[in-house]
């Protein structure tokens, strides 16, 4: 039945776009494997086949009314940031509890990003949080610690939070990480703790947090949400691996780079709110649709990124604009103007180690639609990340109606955002 009711509500939502939800062993993969075709075709095929038959429509204004027939979006708005600033100030806390180490300079390194005033809002952890209360559904046989009745206890609630923390300290690894392979010097608007403190103890600190995440995950003592997050950090390697190491057609695919895509960015988000539909005890299918949300809110939120990279300045993005194409990372701006002008490519495959390749990119960007293409392909994903919020059983308890109208103004925020 819930199975039938997704495919109602995006029959009408989408008008025909193809749902993709990946069922049992492989439900990690990106998608499946029969709409991977050869990385040759174009971005607009790969695009039309790997998402849509046919156009969605756009996020419509400030409110929530992403589709058509949502029953819970259209009210009042909200600040999904505020639902859970309690809880998002207990867990920076925790976070710096949890960085403490034995030698004084590993800790002031593992501790450089959660600092007061460094952390920001905390994205993913405001997610994870308001998926937990999203999720507050009531659930027949369910096991220790849900109640019946499908009340959250205190026990379940910090077992989610656990995974919050988890999750932002696998994320603030990989940054650190990122920072010393890109050779960065800036990291949301200050200094990279490479640029800081030197590669050596940036490297060390990422794998410190990594340790202490490990062991926090162990504590859970639930062998398939260990087994999600393990999965999440092979992915943030092999990702990082594409990216260095892509061949001219690779490099030239909007196939292998949503792939990778996926790996980078997308991956810890959509298992992590998998995780917590897990714990929670719901049905396979529940957390498919809290995987799906994940997995398209984080694609739209790099797409954005992309564009941003082109768009923003270094003031507004904490960092230099145009980051990726200096280090020669080919982004889908880029492959959507390669698709209109194909004398772009010979400019791409050499790459942009000079300058005047640099220009001529953007010269080529300037003249596409690569920019807009760019934000229309994150609209619809955070359309699909709305229906598979609205497509969650449904409940007539406020606080989940609230936090699932917030999960929605999130997929809003992320593809509006300037920063």
């Amino acid at each position: 039945m819930l199975f039938s009711r997704i495919s109602k509500n995006l029959r009408n939502s989408f008008n025909g776009c193809r749902w993709f939800l990946s069922i049992g062993d492989h439900n990690h993969r990106f998608i499946s494997s029969h709409n991977f075709h050869s990385p040759r075709d174009s971005t607009q095929q790969v695009v039309r086949r790997l998402f849509f038959s046919k156009s969605l429509p756009a996020l419509h204004g400030s409110k929530y009314q992403i589709h058509h027939q949502s029953s819970s979006i259209v009210e009042d708005e909200l600040d999904p940031f505020s639902l859970v600033a309690d809880e998002l100030s207990l867990l920076g806390n925790k976070l710096r509890a949890m960085v403490v180490a034995e030698v004084p300079k590993l800790a002031s390194a593992a501790e450089y990003f959660f600092k007061m005033g460094v952390e920001g809002k905390r994205f993913r952890p405001t997610v994870l949080l308001l998926m937990s209360t999203a999720l507050n559904l009531p659930i027949p046989k369910a096991p220790p610690p849900i109640e019946l009745g499908g009340t959250l206890t205190a026990e379940l609630r910090s077992r989610q939070q656990r995974i919050a923390e988890i999750t932002e300290m696998i994320h603030v690894a990989s940054l650190l990480h990122d920072d010393v392979l890109d050779d960065a010097d800036t990291r949301r608007g200050i200094g990279s703790l490479n640029f800081v403190m030197g590669n050596k103890l940036a490297v060390l600190a990422g794998d410190f947090l990594l340790s202490r995440a490990c062991v926090a995950l162990a504590s859970l003592k639930n062998t398939e949400v260990v087994s999600l997050l393990a999965k999440v950090v092979e992915h943030l390697v092999t990702g990082e691996t594409m990216q260095m190491t892509t061949s001219s057609d690779q490099r030239c695919s909007m196939e292998y780079y949503l792939e990778k895509t996926y790996y980078k960015t997308a991956s810890l988000i959509s298992n992590s709110c998998k995780a917590i539909a897990i714990l929670a005890g719901h049905t396979a299918e529940v957390a498919m649709l809290a995987f799906e949300y994940g997995k398209n809110l984080g694609l739209a939120f790099q797409l954005i990124d992309d564009v941003l990279d082109f768009t923003g300045t270094s003031a507004s993005l904490g960092k230099g604009s145009l980051s990726d194409i200096r280090h020669g990372i080919v982004t889908a701006p880029i492959l959507f103007a390669m698709e209109e002008f194909p004398q772009l490519r010979p400019i791409v495959e050499e790459g942009f180690e000079n300058p005047a390749n640099v220009d001529l990119a953007l010269e080529y960007l300037g003249k596409s639609r690569g920019i807009q293409r760019t934000k229309e392909l994150a609209v619809k994903h955070a359309n699909l990340a709305a229906a598979a919020i609205d497509s969650l059983p449904e409940s007539d308890d406020e606080d989940v109606r609230r936090s699932r109208r917030a999960l929605i103004d999130l997929t809003h925020r992320v593809i509006t955002r300037t920063k």
